[in-house]
């Protein structure tokens, strides 16, 4: 990835309805030359689609939690992970290193609509063996989007970088 790359990816984040024509611009290119470089984006999964950004409230998913889960043996990860990718509550599943296995971000209706996913949808799978809960009071950051480093990445590994 170039400085024009970043650019577009910088500018799509924050507007992805942008015109080429505008793209072009900013990026001091043809309107064609600037959708070329959008297409090579997303043919190398860079840019990985184009969503809106809604906020969970206005829908009734008033409720974010973040649930721990242990898994008594890696053997398990197969169906944890098919049963997290069906829920569409889980909004995020990572791997982590610690006492946990997995964090998950989920949202719902509230705290009757938590249980039943926690519940009735993880702690009912073979091999899990925990899950820790904690509730969201409030939200002071959020973003969907990465930093994206200006410069690129230093000697010895480390990135350097403005964002």
């Amino acid at each position: 990835m170039d400085t024009l790359d970043s650019k577009v990816i910088a500018e799509l984040m924050v507007n992805g309805r942008t015109t080429w024509a505008e793209l072009a611009i900013l990026l001091g290119l043809s309107g064609p030359a600037a959708a070329d470089r959008v297409h090579r984006l997303e043919e190398r999964g860079v840019i990985r689609g184009y969503a809106a950004l809604i906020d969970p409230e206005a829908v009734g998913c008033g409720l974010t939690a973040f649930v721990a889960v242990t898994l008594e043996r890696p053997a398990h990860r197969a169906p944890f992970l098919a049963r997290v990718s069906d829920l569409a509550e889980v909004q995020e599943c990572h791997h982590i290193a610690g006492d946990d296995d997995y964090l998950l971000k989920v949202r719902c209706r509230g705290a009757r609509d938590l249980d039943r996913v926690i519940s009735n949808n993880l702690k009912d799978l073979p091999g899990v063996i925990r899950t820790r809960t904690t509730i969201v009071l409030d939200t002071c950051k959020e973003t969907p989007t990465p930093p994206i480093l200006t410069d690129p990445p230093s000697v010895g590994g480390f990135m350097a970088g403005k964002y």
